[in-house]
């Protein structure tokens, strides 16, 4: 009864097998590489510079700053991605289909692995789009309070209960030393009530978005990105010419730690190149394709971090720094208000590319999932005339709306940060293995020095997590809930269903 259990527990399904059926679903094949080079540079570089680079200079509630030392924070995150990415972009030449880590895991470790990947791949994607929402709304805050002079004031300054968390204002009335009944109502004088609201309408836009067509949505995103782009050459240029080196001084003012610990945080700005890999089975040459837009998206963003951290540090010193807007609200204290109003369009623009991109990839993986018996039939359905996966995607908003309302945006990127780590283990793993397990297999990208690189990527992630796991308290505890919650599912409805 046990060896059959365990050996059901590692039932594999071969690379042949999950590409055959890839070809019997209803998803469009309608993306080539400039469109997956859109999502990359779309989720990586909003990601990173627009919604976490505050709370990893500055440090938050839990985790200490690395201040200017950012900059090494982010190269020491980038190498520690660059195994990882070079093990997506193999094992996404020879499996190109929908899943991404948690369809490669299938694969490679068997079912109970590739469901807890999955499960946990949704820490990156549903999750952290709470962070990405967060930011987005402290960015549409500024750029509305540059129109103050035409906007009634309540539209300009509408209640915080109105556009933040729980747990978001409480913090910051500690930090003041406010009190918490006087920014948001409480039901019998106990329950605090906040409700994102440009968050909730933010979810509702997307989502119909997506539900009408992946082509159409990677157009609105390769908008947004250029959008993006130009802001972020806007605010390096500009903000060159205002850099004083003293602001780098003390360059790491909380020492190694802190240096660690921001590339930790950072570390949720590089989930990017995952989801271009999720897109696998609606690209018409992924083969070919996947790579190039994983390894380009991960080196081009790395080099616009470093000089918008650069930049970012040294015009302002540590202390002014806003986490929620940083950019814009440091263009504001050098009087370049025409330009920190233009940031926060552009930022209120492609963080919503971002917040779409990030949505899309959590309903693809979700998707395989549900096609692979991990979940209820009626969550695969595809809508006759857009051929998306409507139901998911309708699922994946209404959990993101939920969780915007008592998770704030340090929490879940810091959730979302141990969900790339254990993919990106599990990448890596699936490189070293399928070497042994299907050595014939034609591979149009291949990592060098195997087993040697996937070891080092391994042991990287490793290394960030346990470091972490020491430093945070709350998502260290939500973490092992949430795998747990999943091995509940597994077992009480998964393994039943894939019996059947």
């Amino acid at each position: 009864m046990h060896k059959r259990i365990i050996s059901n527990l590692l039932t594999r399904k071969t690379a042949k097998e999950l590409i055959e059926r890839a070809k019997t679903g209803s998803l469009k094949k309608s993306l080539n590489a400039f469109d997956l080079f859109v999502i990359g540079i779309g989720a990586v570089v909003g990601t990173g510079i627009l919604t976490i680079i505050g709370t990893a200079i500055q440090g938050g509630p839990e985790n200490l700053g690395a201040g200017p030392a950012i900059v090494i924070s982010m190269i020491l995150a980038a190498l520690a991605c660059i195994f990882p990415a070079l093990c997506y972009s193999e094992v996404a030449s020879i499996i190109p289909v929908s899943g991404s880590v948690y369809t490669y895991c299938y694969a490679t470790l068997g079912e109970f692995a590739a469901w807890i990947v999955g499960w946990v791949l949704m820490l990156n994607y549903v999750i952290g789009n709470v962070t990405v929402a967060s930011s987005w709304c402290g960015y549409l805050t500024q750029l509305l309070k540059g129109f103050s002079k035409y906007l009634p004031d309540f539209v300009v300054n509408f209640p915080l209960w109105l556009r933040s968390d729980v747990r978001s204002i409480y913090h910051m009335c500690e930090k003041y030393g406010l009190d918490a009944h006087d920014k948001m109502p409480f039901l019998f004088d106990k329950i605090p009530v906040a409700i994102n609201i440009p968050t909730i309408a933010l979810t509702l836009i997307v989502t119909l978005i997506l539900i009408k067509g992946i082509k159409e949505s990677t157009r609105f995103a390769s908008v947004m990105v250029c959008l993006n782009i130009l802001m972020i050459l806007s605010f390096i240029i500009t903000g060159a010419f205002y850099v004083k080196p003293e602001n780098w001084i003390p360059f790491a003012p909380n020492g190694i730690s802190g240096i660690i610990m921001g590339a930790f945080i950072i570390f949720f700005a590089y989930i990017g190149f995952d989801a271009v890999s999720t897109a696998a089975e609606e690209t018409k040459n992924p083969q070919k394709d996947i790579p190039t837009a994983i390894i380009g998206t991960l080196l081009f963003c790395t080099v616009l971090y470093i000089l918008v951290a650069l930049v970012l540090t040294g015009i302002i010193p540590l202390n002014d720094i806003n986490p929620s807007a940083p950019i814009s609200a440091a263009l504001r204290v050098i009087n370049k208000d025409y330009l920190a109003g233009f940031i926060s369009t552009a930022a209120v623009c492609a963080l919503a590319s971002v917040f779409l991109i990030c949505q899309l990839a959590s309903t693809r993986i979700l998707y395989a999932m549900s096609r692979d018996k991990f979940l209820p039939r009626i969550l695969r359905a595809i809508n006759k005339k857009y051929r998306t996966p409507h139901v998911m995607t309708w699922l994946v908003g209404g959990v993101i709306i939920v969780c915007s309302l008592f998770m704030d945006l340090n929490v879940s990127a810091e959730l979302c940060n141990f969900g790339t780590f254990t993919s990106f283990i599990a990448i890596c793993a699936a490189v070293i293995i399928l070497r042994k397990t299907e050595p014939d297999l034609k591979r149009s990208f291949k990592v060098p020095l195997v087993p040697l690189f996937p070891i080092i990527g391994i042991i990287s992630c490793l290394a960030l997590m346990v470091y972490s796991f020491k430093q945070l308290t709350t998502s260290t505890l939500m973490f092992p809930l949430w795998v747990l919650i999943g091995i509940v599912i597994y077992f009480g409805f998964s393994y039943k269903n894939l019996r059947k």
